[in-house]
């Protein structure tokens, strides 16, 4: 009865990981914006002709996707960063802030890309900033302008430039892939014919841990994506599982079942130093490490329930006690709430707990959700669920405004992470 618990999580995990293509792109529909997007207008940045490929598209695109911004027309003509736009002008057309740029060539094939943001209703810059860039750096440089500009007007640290990691599957090939957050540029960390689950990036979004079944069983390995080199954190008899880093990236939680049922304990990061931090008669999975709490999944209680723990296993608490079925703990950066699974009606859904009320919303509309994984700024929520028979990963914002769907044809896609803010 208690692995039939956890049939949800481990079934799904391991058998239904899938997507189609090595290198395969993720396409985002947006399904759901903010109440009150704030309108920006950008102009096309002057001098960026010379480039293959333009700058001003990619910030348009992710301010746009983010569902937080609407975008007001300035027209086809570039307008340089050098002078003072027409404010009044487009303030009279809607816009509350405007972004002008210039591309400027340097030696070597290499660019400098300066821009301004001004407010229109106060008419005064808000910032200002040139970045320097290689030829074929278009995009991450219009990434991280967009988050320049999302972070002047929301005050919220933007997201555009950081990336995310998810499991693919090409008939029996596995593939663990990693692109930018908006589903571009997907590379292939792993392929393997055997399931790979659970990935998690370290602090420093240098390493993935996650699970591998190529021995044919569940073992932990880290792998540096920088050089492609991995080793094994945990090989132990019966299953290893569900690593989770701590905050410092110096040690994991980990899920081991050498000592009879699936319970928690931590590691180093080189595999060594393995301590057991809880026993329950139950199972203990599923752990995520959020500051001074290790959060995680147990069903010690009779049902699924989450619980937290101090990383030397003092002061257990539970953490939910409304409905009969609740998973996967996944708290905020800033660890104000708690994103996870719940059942509601026999559907399996994206819940978020503010931890300070215990109030409890239900944030998505589909029944098949796991996986939810924050943004580093806490805005957005992405997830795996179903649409049409096959697997999609979607996205919802903290307040369930905002929606996306991310998805590649005739595919299946799982196991998202989001990776955390690059430094």
């Amino acid at each position: 009865m208690k692995h039939k618990l956890f049939a949800h999580i481990l079934l799904l995990a391991m058998l239904l990981a899938s997507i189609a293509g090595a290198r395969a792109q993720l396409a985002i529909e947006i399904t759901g914006a903010g109440a009150n997007q704030i309108p920006v207008a950008i102009a096309r940045f002057d001098g960026e002709s010379v480039l293959a490929g333009g700058v001003t598209d990619v910030v348009r695109a992710d301010l746009r996707r983010s569902g937080l911004f609407s975008l007001i027309e300035t027209g086809p003509q570039p307008i340089s960063e050098t002078a003072v736009p027409d404010l009044v002008n487009f303030r009279i057309r809607g816009a509350d802030a405007m972004l002008v740029g210039s591309v400027v060539a340097m030696e070597g094939k290499r660019y400098e890309v300066r821009f301004r943001l001004f407010d229109t209703q106060r008419q005064a810059e808000l910032g200002a900033l040139a970045l320097r860039m290689n030829e074929g750096q278009q995009r991450a440089t219009g990434h991280r302008i967009a988050d320049f500009v999302y972070e002047k007007l929301t005050g919220l640290p933007g997201v555009f430039s950081t990336r995310i990691a998810y499991v693919v599957k090409t008939g029996e090939r596995y593939q663990l892939q990693i692109a930018d957050a908006d589903g571009e540029n997907p590379q292939t960390a792993l392929a393997s014919r055997e399931p790979i689950i659970s990935p998690a990036w370290s602090p420093d979004g240098s390493k993935l841990a996650y699970v591998s079944f190529e021995a044919k069983k569940p073992v932990i390995y880290i792998h540096s994506l920088a050089s492609g080199l991995r080793s094994v954190v945990a090989n132990f008899k019966g299953s290893n599982s569900a690593p989770a880093w701590s905050p410092d990236g110096s040690k994991l939680a980990i899920v081991l079942t050498k000592d009879g049922q699936s319970q928690l304990y931590t590691v180093n990061a080189d595999g060594s130093g393995v301590k057991r931090i809880a026993s329950s008669a139950g199972i203990d999975t599923e752990p995520f490490w959020s500051g001074d709490w290790i959060y995680f999944t147990s069903d010690r209680g009779g049902t699924p329930q989450i619980y937290r723990v101090t990383p030397t296993g003092g002061n257990l608490q539970r953490v939910t006690f409304d409905g009969s079925y609740n998973v996967t703990p996944r708290p905020s950066p800033d660890g104000s709430s708690l994103a996870f699974i719940t059942r509601s009606g026999g559907r399996f859904q994206v819940a978020v707990m503010d931890l300070a009320s215990r109030q409890v919303t239900i944030l998505t509309d589909t029944s098949r959700d796991e996986s939810p994984s924050f943004a580093p700024n806490g805005r957005m929520i992405l997830y795996a669920t179903e649409t049409g028979g096959r697997g999609v990963l979607a996205a919802v914002s903290s307040d369930g405004r905002v929606k996306q769907r991310l998805s590649v044809k005739a595919a299946d896609v799982r196991e998202p992470a989001w990776g955390p803010l690059p430094r």
